[in-house]
């Protein structure tokens, strides 16, 4: 019966270990990479306005090129949503939101991931002219994991799995829009 107490007690422990590592983590993150393209500012910027064109440069849209998208509403526009359903485990199921148009400054989009687990983070795109012809282009992502689950945050690097994905994109998105 000692025995039997002494794992409770450890497993115990154990979990409160867990929630005091916890309250001390850091809840939030963000990720951000630059690229600078070869066009001017209002032609980048009307690019990368329209959720549809990403297709064009995704990452996860080329990871799985069959995915199921939907779209409800007008590109370009605040309100506008793109959805996707996909059976690859890096892409599962989610939708894109625009949220906030900052007219050839910065979009602000929501994006929500239904499947493999749930979740929601900020997206959003500068845009700064550095001539006539070249535009800076800033790809940002911010989140918030709730308590206790930010402890994984310790684990997990978002800025090194996220941000070598965005670059990736970034890559892609220059070549589509340079083409």
């Amino acid at each position: 019966m000692m025995i039997v107490w002494i794992i409770l007690g450890a497993i115990g422990g154990l979990i409160a270990l867990v929630f005091i590592i916890a309250a001390f983590s850091k809840k939030d993150f963000a990720v951000e990479r630059t690229i600078t393209v070869n066009k001017p500012l209002p032609e980048t910027y009307d690019f990368l306005t329209s959720l549809q064109k990403q297709d064009l440069w995704s990452k996860w849209t080329q990871l799985d090129p069959d995915m199921k998208k939907t779209y409800i509403g007008t590109d370009k526009t605040v309100g506008f949503i793109s959805k996707w359903e996909s059976q690859h485990k890096k892409v599962g199921e989610g939708e894109q939101e625009i949220k906030k148009l900052i007219p050839n400054q910065r979009i602000e989009n929501e994006i929500r991931f239904l499947k493999p687990m749930q979740s929601s983070a900020n997206v959003y795109f500068t845009v700064n002219a550095v001539n006539e012809s070249q535009t800076k282009v800033a790809w940002g992502f911010n989140s918030k994991t709730p308590f206790p689950f930010n402890v994984f945050m310790l684990l997990v690097n978002m800025e090194n799995l996220v941000g070598k994905d965005f670059e990736e994109g970034l890559g892609n998105m220059k070549k589509n829009i340079e083409a």
